[in-house]
């Protein structure tokens, strides 16, 4: 094997101009981790955060994680393994793997790249149904959605709020998912339509189809119908936009119901109390046990991961721009090999 590979680094923070393919050393394994051969890389807004050195993020500053130039951005892979540490006994080489690597800490290896050193307990293996593009886009926005909606799977202290975040019952509730046809919005529709939620989806009005094909049982226009003047007594509404304006749900909302926004922002604290409201975010995790259940259902076709666009990984830049422009259906991901 090549002691060398191509990679994409950030030298110095910006916009997609700044993202460089160049030659890099392979990763050195350590303790506990195996070499991963990059098939495809998924693409999410914390690899443009990093690029732009947070500089239109709203995250609490030991929310971000420290950066030292130059860097490899990425989390998200799915590839096959090339190589193993000696400590580690349940994945081997030729296995098909995928997986959100050290989120939300950075590393020096990170998923931009031919090859990413993962720690093994952030991998699963890859679902046998799907390829790599589909598997590598599913960790990161697949992760965040069951950790909001199905499980939180850890225990580290969050630093979003004082108190842990802890999902609600599905069966039964009506749930409203702001952002529906984007990366975690479609997993979250599909995720609590199969838990037996009655699925209200927001989004324009082109992914409609799409949308209810996916499992959606009502689809709301926002360019046409404001959702929080359309529906209420919701049980939920997770908001995959979030942001100063996600307080505008909790009118949406029944007495005792909950809003959940994935990104930060909120600030209507004194509305929430005076409706009953649970207002709860979390920071998604690397979870490679929680993995291998989204395996499973990605599997076996109760969910499935809508593919917005693809770009070669020397076309990471191309990528961004495509982010950039917004009004994703699904996820981008980047073809390193086959």
């Amino acid at each position: 094997m090549s002691t060398t590979m191509k990679a994409i680094r950030v030298h110095h923070f910006g916009g997609p101009e700044v993202l460089r393919y160049e030659t890099v050393p392979v990763p050195e394994l350590r303790s506990g981790e195996v070499l991963v051969r990059a098939h495809a890389i998924g693409v999410n807004p914390p690899d443009w955060y990093l690029r732009d050195g947070y500089a239109h993020q709203e995250l609490p500053p030991d929310v971000r994680p420290v950066i030292t130039l130059p860097a490899i951005p990425g989390s998200d892979v799915s590839g096959v393994v090339a190589a193993v540490a000696s400590d580690v006994a349940d994945i081997a080489v030729g296995d098909e793997v995928f997986g959100m690597i050290r989120f939300p800490s950075f590393g020096d290896s990170a998923a931009y790249a031919e090859y990413v050193a993962a720690p093994v307990t952030d991998l699963a293996r890859k679902p046998a149904g799907i390829d790599h593009l589909h598997a590598a886009a599913a960790p990161m926005s697949g992760l965040t959605a069951w950790q909001f909606l199905l499980e939180l799977g850890h225990e580290t202290p969050n630093p979003l709020q004082p108190q842990e975040h802890r999902p609600v019952p599905l069966a039964g509730a009506t749930v409203m998912v702001n952002g529906a046809a984007g990366g975690v919005g479609h997993i979250a529709v599909q995720l609590a339509k199969s838990r037996g939620a009655h699925v209200i989806a927001v989004a324009s009005g082109r992914h409609a189809d799409f949308l209810r094909e996916l499992g959606a049982d009502e689809v709301i226009d926002y360019t046409e119908r404001t959702p929080e003047d359309t529906v209420a007594g919701l049980d939920l509404v997770l908001d995959t936009v979030g942001g100063p304006a996600t307080g505008r749900f909790l009118r949406t909302l029944r007495p005792g119901g909950a809003l959940f926004p994935v990104f930060p922002g909120f600030s209507d604290a004194a509305e929430a109390a005076a409706r009953g409201a649970t207002v709860s975010m979390t920071q998604v995790r690397s979870n490679g046990a929680q993995l291998a259940e989204l395996a499973r259902v990605l599997d076996d076709g109760t969910v499935r991961i809508a593919l917005d666009s693809t770009f070669g990984l020397d076309e990471a830049r191309a990528a961004h721009e495509r982010a950039e422009r917004g009004h994703l259906r699904g996820k981008i991901a980047l073809s390193v090999l086959g």
